[in-house]
């Protein structure tokens, strides 16, 4: 395959992630589907919004940091548009800017699962899968759930979002790693726009 078609390919299939991850992440600011535990935080009422959440790590690392590369790769494919060595080249710099971005988007959806939701545990807000390294993980206990009275379902919530987010951003990593080989290939080689329509 050409190379400059392979970009244009790569660039095309990150503008979905990227939307996905930026979705993922404004949603998870709603829990339950409702406005009232941002503004209770907001209000100081303690905090409502699981930590993770606020890192924004799909809505800048896996959403504008793998989106404005896509962009720059995606118009590196098409001809007459920097389809040449030095746009490859550059598309390596922007592909690796993409690995960086989702891989802070991983990173901080991993500590998610891992840490459990935001909730409130009888009276008291908290984190209560947090911090218990010798317990067994609330992921494979399905009993623990019932610990989160408010919102409603937020594990389940938590769980399906940040699982999202951690699938998207390991697609991203995969596709700007590919872009940063054919970068090189097309940067050493050309793109192959002299040798027929793309």
């Amino acid at each position: 395959m050409c190379t400059a078609k392979c970009a244009r390919c790569i660039g095309g299939m990150l503008y979905p992630l990227a939307f996905i991850s930026i979705v993922c992440n404004i949603i998870l600011f709603f829990p339950d589907w409702k406005t009232k535990y941002v503004v209770e935080e907001r209000e100081g009422y303690g905090q409502r919004i699981t930590v993770e959440v606020k890192y924004m790590g799909g809505l800048v690392g896996g959403g504008i940091m793998v989106l404005i590369p896509a962009i720059h790769i995606h118009m590196t494919g098409k001809k007459g548009c920097c389809g040449n060595r030095c746009g490859m080249f550059l598309s390596i710099l922007f592909a690796a800017t993409g690995v960086a971005g989702a891989l802070y988007s991983f990173v901080t959806a991993v500590l998610g699962l891992v840490n459990g939701p935001t909730c409130r545990v009888l009276l008291i807000w908290g984190t209560p899968f947090k911090g218990n390294p010798g317990d067994e993980s609330y992921l494979n206990n399905k009993n623990l759930w019932a610990l989160c009275t408010d919102p409603p379902n937020i594990v389940e919530f938590n769980i399906a979002l940040f699982s999202t987010l951690v699938l998207v951003s390991c697609l991203e990593i995969l596709l700007c790693g590919i872009q940063m080989v054919n970068g090189l290939i097309g940067c050493l080689c050309g793109t192959c726009r002299n040798k027929g329509p793309l």
